[in-house]
Order: structure tokens, then C-alpha cells, then sequence
């Protein structure tokens, strides 16, 4: 028996066994778990089913955390209430049509304390499940409570979960917290799908320098002790997480997770044998040398810009608007801000947020060689509106004149951490 397997037959109690609400179709369910608290995991499980709705699939967020509910807020819907029918309760549904349960949007009062015992917190994650109108979902993500108490052990026992993914932080005592949800899952027959590090490290914003303030990752290397896969790492993002405070996490331009997207989708839905064919090259090769793959379905392209239009110099634009696109079709678009015109910052940061092409009127010698390292593409000499510069990209018609920007310096170090810091 395959592991995408396991979780559909792994409840030998059938006092434990929920039938789904009758209205429903959810194909693949997976639950985001952490050993303990604060370690980002509702963030990861925002992003996670974000980036999944991206690539055209049908998402729902089930907020299992009950006393510690923050997905209503990542996705903008803690005003919203949701709609009950002969049929259950309709969930709520974010700007970009993620739905979304969770006991916040069931409250009067979203800073009310939920003050429940073990087991009536369990029950009401169960009747999400049970009482909830989901309909058509590709992907289901609970967003787990930190630990392995009354809730995980009943999501484990009474969900059909497709697999587990395990959130945890360097800074945190890795070997025994996380070895702890390890062991409950594989008590329980529960496919791990691999493990992610938050709050990995930082970016310099002088230099785009990434800085391990944590010294090197524990969990890597622990995760290749424990044969589970490890599936990438998240750096401490400031504009992710003004982004998360705002309601506006469905808006983050990052690519932090491409592993653990890769993953995901290899699982197959449920009742068939294998998962939809993706190129065989794109499930190990990272992001930013996915660009040179012809056979890539999905791609990031980021025009430099001001305003409405290509800005002349690469490195002196507003901002980037990033286009995610499947099959040469725009799904994604988002903005990001010119943080300032340092050596090394902006490729550096591109490459972060994943992006495989980069448009600009002209760029300086240094950042081209920079996202040639990269195997990033530089389209250069790029004119006239942005919108109708990305239209001719995605017809194949926009070549780049190769033009370098002379008129600028290239300034020394940054001096704004300290060597020992890397």
C-alpha cells in the first residue's frame, strides 16, 4: 500500500470515523502541524494554499487551531459570517475565492477567549468537517493547534488526511519537539510529506546578504536523519508579515516553497492510482534555474517599473510587478516595492521570491552576472507600458537588446551587519 494511501484506512476505531458532508468532493487533505507555538505555522499554511490556488486548483483552509485562530485574519475575512443552508454551513470566502472555517468567523467578538476543554474543542474542528459545505476542494489545509493533544490526536483518528506538514524553527529544541509530531504520526500511520524550516535566516536589506542569526540549520540535517524529506526554508520577511497583518497573505510574491508545492502536488487525489503528470526536470530543480526547463509550467517574470510603464534603469524603478503564469496564462499578479538601489540587493531578492525572468529597460553589468549565477533570464531594453511588455513576452516576441546601464558606481561592502553575523 502507497503512503498517499495509508490515511484513508488508518482509523481502526469506528466511533472515530466522520463521514464528510454529502455535498462534498475534497480530493486531498493535508495537515500543517507544529511541535509547538509561534513557530509560523498558520503563515506557512496560508501560503501553502495560496500558492496551490495559483496553479488553478480549488483550495479550502479548515482552522483547526480553536483557541489560537488566526487564518480569518491572514486571508481578510474575520468580518465575513458564514452562511447556513438545509445543506450546512457555507464557509467564507476571501477576495480571491479561498474558503475559509474557522471559529473566529463564528464569534461576535473575534478577541473573545474560547475557554473550551479538550474535548469540545475536537468536536468543533469535527464539524467543520462534517457540517461544513466545502464542495468541489483539490486541496483541504488544516491549520493544526501547536502539540500533540486532544485536537491532533482527532483530526489523526477521524480525518482522511493525505499526509502531514511539519513546521518548525532552528532556534527551537529541534531534535526532541519535532521528533515528538514525528512519532505521533508514525504511530498513527500518517504519510509525513516533509518537513519546513521558519524563520530560517534574514536578508540584508543593504546587500541582500543572507545572514544565519541562528547559526546553521539543525533541521536539515536532522530531517536526513529521520528519512523525511526536507522541504525548504522561510527567512524572517518583514513584508510578509505586514502583509499577514494586513489580511493580504493571498498578495505575497515569494516562492519560498517550492519543495513542499512539488510535494503536494505529487500526491494523488483520492481514488486514483497516481498524481497528475508534472515535468519530470521541475520536481528538483529549484526556482531560480527552473527558467532554462522548456518544459516548465509555471514561471515568475518580474518587470521593473514606474508607474505604468518599463523603467529605464533596473536598478532605480518604483517597484516590480510579478507575474506568475501556468502554461504561458497570467494566474498571478503582485507588486513589489523598490526596498533601494544597493549592490547585490535587488537579484538577490528576486531570487528569493523565486522569479525566473527579469524585465527592465537597462540594467548594470553587475546584477546581470548576478542573476546569470542565478540562471535567471535578462531581458533588457524593454520600452514603453508594462502591460503590453508582458502581453509580448508571453507571445514570444519580446527580445532583449542586451543594453548595460554605464552610469552608475558599484559602492564596496555593505556595512550594515557585521562580518560574523554570516
Amino acid at each position: 500500500m502507497s503512503d498517499s494511501h495509508h490515511a484513508t484506512e488508518h482509523s481502526k476505531n469506528p466511533d472515530f470515523d466522520l463521514e464528510n458532508n454529502p455535498n462534498n468532493s475534497i480530493h486531498r487533505v493535508i495537515a500543517v502541524v507544529s511541535g509547538k507555538g509561534g513557530v509560523g505555522k498558520s503563515m506557512v499554511t496560508s501560503l501553502l494554499a495560496t500558492t496551490i490556488q495559483r496553479l488553478g486548483r480549488k483550495v479550502g483552509v479548515l482552522d483547526a487551531d480553536i483557541t489560537g485562530p488566526s487564518i480569518p485574519k491572514l486571508f481578510g475575512v474575520q468580518d465575513q459570517r458564514p452562511v447556513p443552508t438545509e445543506a450546512g454551513m457555507l464557509p467564507v470566502e476571501s477576495k480571491r475565492g479561498m474558503k475559509v472555517m474557522s471559529i473566529n468567523v463564528l464569534l461576535d467578538d473575534a478577541e473573545s477567549p474560547v475557554v473550551w476543554r479538550g474535548p469540545i474543542l475536537a468536536n468543533t474542528v469535527k464539524q467543520f468537517w462534517t457540517d461544513v459545505v466545502w464542495g468541489d476542494l483539490d486541496f483541504m489545509f488544516l491549520d493544526m493547534p501547536p502539540g500533540t493533544g486532544d485536537v491532533p490526536l482527532t483530526v489523526f483518528q477521524s480525518i482522511p488526511l493525505d499526509g502531514i506538514i511539519i513546521v518548525t524553527s532552528p532556534q527551537e529544541l529541534v531534535s526532541m519537539i519535532v521528533k515528538k509530531a514525528v512519532n505521533m504520526a508514525q504511530k498513527m500511520d500518517i504519510p509525513i510529506i516533509g518537513i519546513v524550516e521558519n524563520m530560517s535566516h534574514v536578508i540584508c536589506p543593504g546587500c541582500g546578504e543572507i545572514i544565519k542569526i541562528f547559526g546553521d540549520r539543525a533541521t536539515e540535517a536532522l530531517a536526513i536523519e529521520w528519512g523525511i524529506p526536507f522541504l525548504g526554508s522561510l527567512p524572517i520577511d518583514p513584508t510578509l508579515t505586514e502583509l499577514c497583518d494586513q489580511g493580504q497573505i493571498e498578495s505575497a510574491a515569494i516562492d519560498y516553497l517550492d519543495k513542499a508545492v512539488t510535494a503536494l502536488q505529487k500526491i494523488p487525489a483520492k481514488g486514483q492510482r497516481t498524481a497528475e503528470p508534472i515535468a519530470p526536470d521541475q520536481e528538483s530543480a529549484p526556482a531560480s534555474t527552473q527558467a532554462s526547463i522548456q518544459e516548465v509550467t509555471v514561471k515568475k517574470i518580474a518587470i521593473a517599473a514606474e508607474g505604468h510603464s518599463v523603467c529605464e534603469h533596473f536598478g532605480h524603478c518604483e517597484g516590480f510587478n510579478i507575474y506568475t503564469t501556468q502554461n504561458g496564462a497570467i494566474v498571478a499578479q503582485d507588486f513589489l516595492a523598490n526596498p533601494g538601489h544597493k549592490p547585490g540587493l535587488l537579484p538577490n531578492l528576486l531570487n528569493e521570491q523565486g522569479v525566473h525572468v527579469v524585465i527592465a529597460g537597462g540594467m548594470g553589468a553587475g546584477a546581470i552576472d548576478i542573476f546569470n549565477d542565478k540562471g535567471i533570464d535578462v531581458i533588457t531594453g524593454a520600452r514603453g507600458m508594462v502591460d503590453q511588455t508582458i502581453a509580448t513576452y508571453l507571445d514570444g516576441k519580446l527580445l532583449s537588446t542586451g543594453s548595460v546601464c554605464h552610469d552608475h558606481q558599484h559602492g564596496g561592502d555593505c556595512g550594515e551587519h557585521s562580518s560574523d553575523l554570516s
